[in-house]
């Protein structure tokens, strides 16, 4: 019972690991890489529709990125979309392909993304404590039912605290590599 609750809250602070990661994947830094384009949504025929499915991606310089939709109708939407996200950037449609590039950062733009990844990387750390506040209601309560000894428990907690540790300092080491990348001219 307490390996279950255990094992269960890792695999859900790998989780909210995972989603940290894909968060500071789609903050734009210098250089291009498709997995900006994460979390734009095409408004295609009528759904709000992920870019991602919508189109390949071709990086062919260090800031621009040629987007080649499967169907080339949805060229427009896939313009309007890209221009209205947060990218900050203003694409280009030649009828076959949209050429996104991405505008040089200045100084105010990388703080202002510095900021963002650290809003992204507390997220995260919330995230995870949250899920070991959880984890150690349940072991409270196993505590309290007589399910376990209370030896048993309190390791528990401590390997409980271990692991908590552990994501979190991830979350800070991918938030410092980020910032890192960030702030590299």
């Amino acid at each position: 019972m307490i390996d279950d609750t255990l094992l269960e809250a890792e695999e859900k602070m790998d989780k909210a690991v995972e989603v940290a990661k894909e968060d500071f994947a789609a903050i734009r830094t210098g250089r291009a890489n498709a997995a900006m384009f994460a979390k734009v949504f095409v408004d295609y025929y009528g759904s709000p529709t992920p870019l991602q499915q919508l189109a390949s991606f071709n990086v062919v310089e260090a800031r621009t990125i040629l987007v080649s939709p499967f169907d080339k109708s949805s060229m427009t939407a896939i313009e309007k979309a890209l221009r209205d996200s947060d990218l900050g950037v203003n694409p280009t449609n030649d009828g076959n392909v949209v050429r996104v590039v991405l505008p040089a950062l200045t100084a105010e733009r990388r703080k202002d993304f510095v900021k963002l990844a650290k809003s992204k990387a507390e997220d995260a750390r919330i995230s995870v404590r949250s899920i070991r506040r959880r984890a150690k209601e349940e072991l409270d309560r196993i505590a309290k039912d007589g399910e376990a000894g209370e030896d048993e428990v309190a390791r528990a907690e401590k390997e409980l605290e271990a692991l908590t540790k552990r994501h979190v300092d991830l979350v800070d080491q991918l938030l410092a590599s980020k910032e890192s990348e960030l702030l590299e001219v």
